[in-house]
């Protein structure tokens, strides 16, 4: 096996310590920026494009228009009176979130190399002995495929137990590169419905599928988890041809995903209109019918 470059950038929005929910035992989660999918309920719309994105909190802002006089992208400007910053013209430089006085400006996204990352999952080292580790989501980190290949390398040559978080949307010779190198993958089913898939992520559900199937070729530990979207995958027929699928992938459990409005204040601070502001958050007790219809067709399906 060849040593990884540690060397090797990447672009992350977030790592979260002391995570039970990504993977099994105590784990670190690394957030990779950048997403080829475009879920209309996505929690974290942050992670949706490969770059820094500036978010503007009106609560704090001042109304000095400063950020806009000082932008040397011209990324900056007044709508209605609220301050808009375009994502597509920001080049993440950061200027603005430095002389914001009233720092009502931060930037979402940060280049890290792979030795960074490292450095930082092992501070926690003693508490994955219990069988954590690191965990790879996003976003996609299939999107950044030689950063996500580096990182899971140098993570085996510490001794981690590696998992990821994955839509399984990247190209099958880049799916079959990584897979080796991660030990536990939690892998998203959107919609069992293709027409319907690419409705509420942009995109089609064929290339997941494909990937499932040579990750469960390839003998890897799965967990397909079902994000429940109400008005997109919720019905009890939803329920009832997700479990044929897995059936017809032998496989024998999933989990299941509550849908939340954890997100929706980050929409606001990206000035990106979100379309479930008025959807109500789901409970256990809402889908006990449609935890049924899995059990009924022979899959555990669990919250």
């Amino acid at each position: 096996m060849k040593k990884a470059d540690r060397s090797q950038t990447g672009i992350l929005f977030d790592i979260q310590k002391f995570s039970v929910n990504d993977g099994p035992g105590i784990r670190t989660v690394v957030f990779f920026k950048g997403c080829p999918l475009r879920c209309r309920w996505c929690s974290n719309p942050e992670s949706q494009l490969p770059k820094a994105q500036v978010f503007w909190d009106a609560k704090k802002c001042a109304g000095c228009f400063h950020c806009a006089a000082i932008c040397p992208a011209n990324a900056v400007s007044l709508q209605e009176g609220r301050i808009h910053i375009s994502h597509l013209l920001c080049n993440g430089c950061g200027r603005c979130t430095w002389e914001c006085p009233g720092k009502a400006l931060e930037i979402g996204g940060k280049i890290k190399t792979v030795q960074e990352v490292v450095d930082i999952v092992l501070q926690d080292q003693v508490f994955y002995e219990e069988g954590g580790g690191i965990t790879l989501s996003g976003g996609e980190f299939l999107s950044q495929p030689g950063f996500a290949m580096e990182l899971l390398l140098a993570a085996k040559e510490e001794g981690l137990h590696t998992c990821c978080e994955t839509t399984g949307f990247a190209r099958p010779e880049i799916f079959k590169k990584v897979a080796p190198f991660i030990d536990y993958i939690l892998f998203d089913m959107k919609h069992w419905n293709d027409e319907k898939h690419r409705a509420g992520t942009g995109v089609s559900n064929q290339l997941p599928l494909a990937n499932m199937k040579q990750a469960i070729e390839l003998q890897k530990e799965i967990l397909p988890r079902i994000p429940v979207i109400p008005g997109f995958n919720d019905s009890l027929q939803d329920a009832a041809k997700f479990a044929d699928t897995l059936r017809q992938l032998r496989l024998a459990k999933c989990q299941l995903l509550l849908f939340h409005q954890f997100g929706e204040h980050k929409y606001r601070l990206l000035g990106q209109p979100y379309g479930y502001t008025d959807v109500p958050s789901l409970h256990r007790e809402d889908l006990e019918e449609y935890q049924k219809a899995f059990l009924d067709h022979g899959i555990e399906a669990f919250f």
